[in-house]
């Protein structure tokens, strides 16, 4: 079991569904969420700021949701894959898609953070398959 997992995405439904399903399924200990990457980047920077003092802990799985408003999967990945959020790049990342278009199952492989591309909903089954993927 996981102790943390974040999950980004801009519906609400989708966040709850996502939370719902995690907890029956005993994947993680705690679960966290973000409407959008900008709002997931201000996350982690205040754990930034609070692991100073080495009381946060840090998510080791993402769920990502590519189109959302403010700021999207690419451009969250593109800041969160950069020199100033690599202490958390341990963490992976599962993109979440409505829609599995080539050109972005393409453009997830330039991201060695990204370990698979799912299609939306979460489900049993796919978290399940997730634990034998992840070795949990």
């Amino acid at each position: 079991m996981l102790e943390q997992i974040l999950c980004i995405d801009d519906d609400p439904i989708t966040l709850m569904l996502c939370k719902k399903v995690i907890v029956k399924s005993s994947f993680s200990k705690e679960i966290i969420t973000a409407p959008n990457g900008e709002e997931a980047l201000h996350h982690f920077n205040t754990l930034k700021y609070n692991n100073k003092n080495k009381i946060s802990k840090k998510p080791e799985l993402i769920f990502l949701d590519l189109n959302m408003p403010v700021m999207g999967g690419w451009e969250f990945l593109d800041h969160f894959t950069s020199k100033a959020y690599s202490e958390f790049n341990t963490a992976k990342v599962i993109v979440l898609s409505s829609t599995i278009d080539p050109h972005d199952l393409a453009k997830a492989k330039k991201y060695p953070i990204i370990i698979d591309f799912l299609s939306k909903p979460i489900t049993k089954p796919m978290l399940e398959y997730l634990k034998k993927k992840m070795e949990l």
